[in-house]
């Protein structure tokens, strides 16, 4: 991924923080003839200084038998994003010398794929996706909320992969390459745009200036 140096984030943090709030990510691994391309909820996992993402397919998704147990895959997080109309740059009105753009957050993590058949490792997996995707409701729902026997069915219909992380590039594109007092037009332009999105890339700009 193209990263210039104004927008790079490669902290570790940043990037999972990014990977939790938006867990539905993009899948890729290398096909025959095309990349081969799922996407799938994940959940983010430390075990000391690695980490590594966590998800499950559908048996009958055939990805395993087209992918090798460590073959190299990449996953893609995508955070806030929005347009960014040249009507909000204040020089706009002086000169006119100005063009659209996008801001976005985005997040490409490396790594080699594991595939996980065991029950245990499986029930361990729904419970920590569920636990993440369930927190903050007021009666969260839990596996063990289902019968035994129904639960015992659904492991039978799927397998886990791992994607252990070997590289992490993050890129927040969110105006620094612009003047402070661009951005403040940005800003401004954004909240009153009046969707939760624009907010998001609101905030996101203003925690940079």
């Amino acid at each position: 991924m193209y990263q210039p140096p104004a927008f790079r984030e490669d902290r570790p943090e940043v990037i999972e923080e990014l990977v939790r709030a938006h867990p539905l990510g993009l899948l890729t691994v290398n096909g025959s003839e095309v990349p081969i391309v799922h996407h799938l909820p994940m959940i983010w996992v430390n075990d000391g200084d690695d980490a590594s993402l966590l998800m499950h397919l559908s048996r009958g998704n055939d990805l395993i038998k087209q992918v090798g147990d460590g073959q190299k895959g990449l996953a893609i997080f995508q955070g806030a994003t929005h347009y960014i109309t040249p009507s909000w740059y204040p020089g706009k009105k002086d000169h006119g010398k100005e063009v659209p753009t996008y801001n976005y957050m985005v997040a490409h993590l490396e790594g080699t794929l594991h595939f996980h058949r065991d029950a245990n490792w499986l029930l361990d997996h729904l419970n920590g996706l569920t636990d993440q995707m369930e927190k903050g409701r007021e009666t969260p729902w839990k596996v063990s909320d289902a019968p035994d026997d129904y639960m015992a069915r659904q492991l039978k219909g799927i397998y886990g992969v791992e994607l252990r992380i070997t590289k992490m590039l993050g890129k927040w594109k969110a105006s620094q390459n612009r003047a402070v007092e661009d951005r403040l037009g940005v800003v401004n332009g954004l909240q009153q745009e009046g969707s939760d999105e624009a907010q998001r890339m609101a905030d996101l700009i203003e925690s940079k200036l």
